[in-house]
């Protein structure tokens, strides 16, 4: 360690003492844009997680420890549209940067998600930034304004009073899928394995004199040993030399606590969801949206011959509960933004006679998918018009964005009948894709709806109460094909596993369009969005053998707003074009949101289903039972 002011170091005869310093490293992670405890979908305050609450309780951990570090993993950017108007104000303060700013961040991860404003808005927000943005294995064709790491000279106070001189190395790494779910990125910049760019700078950040080193990881903890390119590899990664601490993200889960790899029929050793341990070092990965703090004491110990090591280690995730106070200073600093917002989401875009809800979408009541695959067809045919695919028939896939899940009991679309006003469409279609279109064969339709119908487990016939989905698949996943009638058996395995593999099963039946059979042979464009694209994924394996005949055009969001304007009323209440095969003496279990009971009779009739409310989860969901 090098003199310093008040250092510990060689000229100091204490420097021969054992030195103890209790360090606190203070972690956030996709946060999504949510600054402020507000509800945009909804149109009014919220008490589930914001980064002005967040900001209350760092001050509160300052205050208890003022040996703190802390640390972003990444995706701030992008996910409400408070982060739509700061993309559009272009080179305006931006007020996640300003937040972070006013917060003291020491350095932050890129995430996957911040990238979707394009490279040069992502750019222009680090140059506003007085902490460094991170990301080891990002390749940029041109200049960069990222770094791989960073070294933090921390001075702390050790447990005798004195001070001393800390240097963490923190390293950034974010998925390598990142180019694949965009093909626009692919021609600007490359992301690299994870692991091998570890191994390649790990010596690098310890050569530099590092004395610990934090892997900010926008990366989930998996149940399997990473492979070349894998996209989640926090628990791989914490297992190499050279790293101390490990901070996860990315799949919007909570450690120590439940996370989907704690599913019985699967688990990997050195995955301790109690302790918050990835082999046997301290990790953490705090939810999203401001929902938690991620928290890692260490206790750091200096040796004269050895230098610093991390003697114990205590890791948790705290809940940043509904009754905290908003800081003030983020309150003002976000304000200007977020006043624009709530006028830009109050404009008018049209009427719909019914209530558009998702709370039933993985049963076959869809109304919200039903809109989205109207406003796509519509767009389609309009646009091959004149072309010699004018008369080939356009189908529309769409699937939930706000479906439950991880994001909560509250997480669902619901848009009351009416006027509708552009935040209503942001509640229908959360993600900023792209409208495209694809060539398909029925085989490949076929292929299409086995995917996914993946996301439901195997029902065993004659059995009770049995869980109806796979909480590994993420409902985005579970694409609704519009103009086209199908069953699915749940007798029968899923076709794909969570991984993309093929199992050899099938459970797509009487597959029909317009009452006619489909045949392989048969011709279809079908309209979807650009996300589908990907070169990675379920779907991707389908998609790189097919034509794409309409290159992504607008997003999808304008595409539905542009067709609302044309219809000026709407009406979406029709029967679905899919439902479960029969099975007769068999029940299944169904988690929605409790707001969405009071459509349960509605649902029952339109899609041939006996159905009741037998109860509510631990998390707050509804729990339906569904008689197959």
């Amino acid at each position: 360690m090098r003199d310093a002011p008040d250092d510990i170091g060689e000229r100091d005869p204490q420097a021969l003492a054992v030195v103890s310093v209790n360090l606190r490293i203070l972690a956030t992670t996709d946060m999504h844009m949510k600054l402020l405890p507000h509800d945009y979908l909804a149109g009014r305050p919220c008490e589930r997680g914001s980064l002005a609450q967040v900001a209350s309780l760092v001050e509160r951990h300052r205050t208890e420890n003022p040996n703190t570090v802390l640390v972003d993993n990444g995706d701030f950017l992008q996910g409400t549209p408070l982060g739509e108007q700061a993309a559009r104000a272009g080179g305006k303060p931006h007020p996640a940067i300003a937040s972070m700013n006013l917060m003291g961040y020491d350095a932050a991860a890129i995430g996957n998600h911040d990238f979707a404003f394009g490279i040069e808005a992502l750019q222009a927000a680090a140059r506003q930034a007085r902490f460094p943005f991170l990301a080891a294995n990002l390749r940029l064709r041109g200049r960069s304004d990222f770094r791989g790491f960073t070294i933090l000279e921390k001075t702390v106070l050790t447990d005798s009073g004195r001070q001393a001189v800390l240097r963490i190395g923190i390293v950034g790494f974010l998925p390598p899928q990142t180019t694949a779910w965009d093909s626009d990125l692919s021609r600007q910049m490359a992301c690299d394995d994870i692991m091998a760019t570890a191994a390649r700078i790990l010596p690098r950040i310890r050569a530099t004199g590092a004395d610990l080193v934090v892997a900010l990881a926008h990366s989930g903890i998996s149940d399997r040993p990473a492979t070349r390119g894998a996209e989640n590899v926090a628990a791989d990664l914490a297992a190499l030399d050279g790293i101390d601490v490990v901070v996860a993200g990315h799949t919007h889960e909570v450690f120590p606590g439940r996370i989907a790899v704690t599913d019985p029929r699967r688990g990997r050793a050195g995955i301790d969801t109690a302790g918050g341990r990835l082999a046997g070092k301290p990790a953490v990965m705090p939810g999203f949206c401001g929902s938690h703090l991620g928290v890692v004491d260490l206790s750091l110990i200096h040796e004269p011959q050895n230098g610093w090591r991390v003697a114990e280690a205590v890791a948790r995730c705290e809940t940043v509960e509904g009754d905290l106070p908003p800081a003030p200073a983020i309150l003002r600093s976000v304000a200007p933004a977020h006043r624009q917002t709530l006028s830009h989401l109050r404009r008018r875009i049209g009427h719909s006679d019914d209530r558009i809800s998702s709370y039933f979408a993985l049963v076959g009541f869809d109304p919200a998918l039903r809109l989205v695959n109207m406003a796509q067809r519509w767009f389609v045919r309009k646009s091959l018009v004149g072309t010699r695919l004018a008369g080939v028939p356009v189908l529309s896939a769409a699937a939930p964005f706000r479906a439950g899940g991880r994001g909560g009991p509250q997480h669902y679309t619901d848009v009351a009948p009416g006027r509708l006003r552009l935040a209503n469409l942001t509640d229908i279609y959360s993600f900023p894709n792209r409208i495209c279109a694809l060539a398909l064969t029925g085989a490949d339709l076929r292929d299409w709806l086995e995917r996914s119908a993946s996301l439901f487990r195997q029902i065993r016939p004659g059995l009770p109460d049995q869980p109806l989905t796979d909480p590994g698949f993420p409902a985005y996943q579970f694409d609704v094909i519009q103009d086209v009638n199908w069953r699915i058996d749940l007798s029968r395995p899923p076709a794909y596993g969570l991984d993309g593999g093929r199992t050899g099963s099938s459970r797509v039946r009487d597959l029909s369009w317009r009452g006619a059979p489909v045949r392989d042979e048969d011709r279809f464009v079908l309209a979807t969005n650009s996300y589908r694209l990907a070169a990675c994924g379920l779907f991707a394996p389908l998609t790189a053998g097919t034509t794409v005949v309409l290159e992504p055009g607008p997003q999808t969001r304008d595409v539905i707003r542009n067709y609302l304007r044309q219809r000026r009323r709407l009406s979406l209440d029709a029967a679905p074009g899919w439902r479960f095969q029969p099975m007769p003496g068999t029940s299944t279990l169904f988690e929605t949101g409790p707001k969405g009971l009071s459509l349960l009779p509605q649902v029952a009739e339109r899609c041939g289903l006996r159905m009741e409310h037998v109860g509510q989860t631990d998390q707050d969901f509804a729990l339906v039972r569904l008689h197959l």
